[in-house]
């Protein structure tokens, strides 16, 4: 197995790693705190499913994956970070809509901002630059 120097990750791939490690621990959280992760974290959304909680930190967890493994293997990041952008735009788009309607607070803007909104920007950001950085499909 080729192991890939810190100079091959570059700074993309250390953001994706540090933002994936974040979205695994926080998917972990989810699956097995998750009476506690809803009480901390999404109160304001109604009533508590468990099951949901954990449905979404599923969600989590493999983008997450996706993250750590993309940015762990520049030449494989492409298709991993369109994963982890799909879950995370879909996700933040869902908080718009929610907060735009009312379901959400109207705080939520500043509140989702850190955990919803920057981790989708970035990711999207990553995805579309290593678009530009994949390894030619011609051979």
């Amino acid at each position: 197995m080729n192991q890939n120097s810190a100079s091959e990750i570059g700074t993309a791939g250390w953001i994706s790693i540090v933002i994936g490690a974040g979205s695994l621990l926080n998917g972990v959280i989810m699956l097995f705190d998750s009476v506690d992760w809803f009480g901390a974290v999404a109160a304001a959304t109604g009533a508590l499913n468990v099951h949901l909680v954990r449905d979404v930190g599923e969600a989590f967890a493999a983008a997450g994956v996706a993250l750590v493994w993309g940015g762990l293997r520049p030449a494989q990041r492409f298709p991993l970070f369109v994963v982890a952008s799909v879950f995370f735009t879909l996700h933040a788009l869902g908080h718009v809509y929610e907060t735009a309607v009312g379901e959400l607070p109207h705080g939520s803007w500043l509140t989702d901002l850190p955990g919803v909104y920057l981790p989708a920007i970035v990711v999207l950001y990553l995805t579309v630059h290593s678009f530009s950085l994949r390894p030619s499909e011609a051979s």
